[in-house]
């Protein structure tokens, strides 16, 4: 996995944003910090307790400049479904070829439960060099993130 100081891995992938737009993180990252939130799939309920979280915490991350985005294997249709349904205000990134999750190393297999390669909840505070400065990641799924530690280094950015 990728840790604090290294160079972010740049992508260009689908957007769910209501529509079905485009991301470079080399461009999303020139408007301030980038907080990319990994979480295995759309429509479990520990991902939606994550993303609300994120979603009730997005005053806070705009004050200190930052753009929120999910990143997760669904795809940008059921990725807008999955934002609907919990009234996100913020965008998620569909990586349904797997490149992302791989550039950032935060791959994981669900083997009890036949699937594979899904994301792993993690968390990466990028700058605007690209460089993190922020690196969490956990290997049970029914973990989240610590809030206030990804607001600190949103913060400190």
């Amino acid at each position: 996995m990728l840790t604090v100081g290294d160079e972010a891995p740049d992508f260009t992938a689908p957007l769910a944003n209501g529509g079905i737009g485009e991301l470079s993180l080399s461009d999303a990252v020139v408007d301030g910090p980038v907080v990319l939130a990994f979480f295995p799939g759309a429509f479990t309920s520990v991902c939606g307790d994550e993303l609300e979280v994120f979603d009730e915490r997005r005053d806070e991350l705009v004050d200190a400049s930052a753009t929120v985005y999910g990143v997760s294997i669904d795809t940008p249709f059921a990725q807008n479904a999955f934002r609907d349904q919990l009234g996100l205000g913020f965008a998620l990134v569909s990586d349904n070829e797997r490149a992302i999750i791989d550039a950032y190393d935060v791959s994981m297999d669900f083997e009890g439960l036949g699937v594979y390669d899904l994301a792993k909840r993690s968390v990466f505070v990028v700058d605007d060099e690209r460089r993190i400065t922020y690196a969490w990641a956990t290997d049970d799924p029914g973990v989240e993130p610590n809030y206030d530690d990804v607001l600190d280094a949103v913060r400190a950015t």
